[in-house]
């Protein structure tokens, strides 16, 4: 089943009085959308005891909850403390999840900093393995970890690099933000074949089932020359993409992901608008 909900809480949320993601499952449930993204961006600092109250919520209104790791990752690093840094930020990130009964955590995989690309890339994947080394270890095996493509330019996360770490282990599924794609590449969705040529690689690449169950982030985003500038709503007509011709894509796969909505401020809305785009053309299909 495919399923739709925002990635932090729009402005009508506390606008209509409410405070606490304790208060969130139910404010979606009533809105009809059914997923959810938490931002631990600026650190992990939701204690244990508080996700798992959040998790009860959840629970109870059905809402399939993610988490999205701290910023501060960065696995192109060459310095080994920052490297265990980034490592603790995915195991804190993956405590919380757990907690909460949640199963996908999102993570930024790196920047070039310094470095050729080439050699960035190089040294992501192999501090990713490092990582992957102590997840397992840590006992946290069963969750799925969720690399995302970037938006700006000098960030590792191109379609290809994407897919390629998420070749490396089973515990990988992508995140595939369109916004983001659409950024980097200034404006290169636009057709339903043009999402067709990605999701297309997706399944070359990792297969049917993992293909089918991708998680996406999208929303329209406002990009430069160095891509990624700063997200809009789903209102805006200068920047896009579209949804409506991925939408098509999602149904003509049968692709079940979780999708989540990223505009800037309306994000519960714009879930909204996705999920009623997509089921005006899939009909009762993936209902």
């Amino acid at each position: 089943m495919i399923k739709f909900g925002p990635s932090g809480n729009s402005e009508s949320f506390y606008n209509q009085g409410y405070s606490s993601t304790y208060d969130t499952p139910k404010y979606l449930h009533d809105l009809g959308l059914n997923a959810f993204e938490y931002s631990f961006g600026r650190g992990t600092n939701l204690s244990v005891d508080k996700a798992a109250l959040f998790g009860e919520e959840f629970s109870k209104y059905n809402i399939e909850v993610s988490v999205h790791a701290p910023y501060y990752i960065n696995f192109a690093n060459t310095d080994e403390e920052k490297i265990s840094n980034s490592i603790g930020y995915i195991l804190s990130s993956l405590k919380r999840l757990k907690a909460m009964g949640g199963k996908r955590c999102v993570f930024h995989t790196a920047t070039e900093g310094k470095e050729l690309r080439e050699k960035a890339f190089e040294t992501t994947l192999k501090n990713i393995e490092k990582m992957l080394f102590v997840v397992y270890e840590s006992g946290y095996g069963d969750m799925v970890l969720c690399p995302e493509t970037m938006g700006k330019i000098r960030q590792i996360g191109t379609v290809e690099e994407i897919l390629t770490i998420c070749k490396m282990d089973n515990i990988f599924i992508p995140t595939f933000d369109f916004g983001h794609i659409n950024s980097r590449e200034k404006g290169l969705l636009k057709s339903a074949d043009d999402y067709k040529i990605i999701i297309d690689q997706i399944f070359e690449a990792l297969g049917e089932e993992k293909a089918k169950n991708i998680h996406i982030h999208f929303s329209k985003i406002q990009y430069g020359n160095a891509g990624e500038i700063r997200h809009l709503t789903m209102d805006d007509n200068i920047y896009g993409p579209e949804f409506e011709p991925l939408a098509q894509i999602l149904n003509e796969y049968k692709m079940t992901p979780v999708v989540l909505s990223e505009s800037n401020g309306t994000q519960a809305e714009d879930a909204l608008l996705m999920k009623k785009i997509y089921y005006d053309i899939a009909g009762g299909n993936n209902a």
